[in-house]
């Protein structure tokens, strides 16, 4: 009765715990404990058993000795569970379909800079492309750009007149000065202008005189051939402007600005 107790208390630590009671009572002292002598009949009856018991639930038994095909696999066992059951360091890949190199191959050296410096290259390639694009995205379009630039047609505009022309949204004073506006323009001192700047500073051809015709102050349009020295006036805060845009009376600071522009001949002139 003590022995069948020994073998249900310990028959959990053992590997053939669902072995026979009556085959577990003859056994499990020399096998659990380490006692007595290796039972050769019970080894024979259970191929799997070892006399060193391992905790249940570990697939540690070998399978080394089952029978094996051809090939090295044991019949009716997943290669999976054969590989667990019998580790070893001879690993056999099959290479029917591929071909295996040896880390840093001398002879495979000069492939493989050839392609990390052409992935590199594209890689190069794409982000200048980006970078471009993305710069090329914030440049002017083609329309804003027709709209920088404005031809005048100079021939019908009759000495000592003033015309307006609108370029990139703001008008435009073009006035045909005679030789008596040119003298006057000269003779004024530049101790007494706000904003002291010459009149051949401001003209490239002293007959044209072209200016933008917005006030300095705040942006007001003013009116040609107006105000106290016979150039500009502006109504709403009461500037007045020379006949060479500069400003000599009211809250104006500045004179009147002087966009970019060109004679392509005597009788057309590009702004812009």
């Amino acid at each position: 009765m003590m022995r069948m107790g020994v073998v249900r208390r310990f028959s959990s630590y053992c590997p053939w715990g669902g072995m026979p009671t009556h085959a577990a009572a003859a056994t499990t002292t020399a096998f659990c404990f380490g006692g007595g002598e290796y039972d050769t009949n019970f080894a024979h009856s259970f191929p799997f058993a070892s006399p060193h018991p391992s905790p249940r639930g570990f697939a540690s038994d070998s399978i080394s000795e089952s029978p094996k095909n051809k090939n090295g696999t044991i019949p009716q066992v997943p290669p999976t569970v054969a590989a667990m059951r019998n580790p070893t360091s001879k690993i056999v890949y099959d290479e029917h379909n591929h071909e295996r190199y040896r880390p840093g191959d001398p002879s495979k050296r000069a492939f493989a800079y050839f392609v990390l410096t052409g992935g590199r290259f594209v890689y190069a390639s794409l982000l200048r492309l980006l970078i471009l694009k993305f710069i090329l995205s914030m440049s002017a379009s083609k329309d804003v750009l027709a709209l920088a630039s404005l031809e005048v047609d100079l021939s019908s505009i009759e000495p000592g007149t003033t015309v307006t022309v609108k370029w990139r949204g703001k008008p435009v004073f073009i006035r045909h000065r005679t030789e008596e506006d040119v003298k006057l323009a000269n003779r004024v001192e530049l101790g007494s202008l706000r904003d002291p700047q010459k009149d051949s500073e401001r003209v490239k051809n002293p007959e044209w005189l072209v200016v933008v015709g917005v006030c300095t102050h705040l942006g007001c349009i003013p009116l040609p051939n107006a105000g106290d020295f016979g150039g500009w006036f502006c109504p709403c805060h009461g500037s007045h402007y020379d006949i060479s845009g500069r400003i000599r009376k009211g809250p104006a600071p500045y004179n009147l600005e002087v966009p970019t522009y060109t004679f392509l001949d005597d009788n057309k002139l590009l702004i812009g």
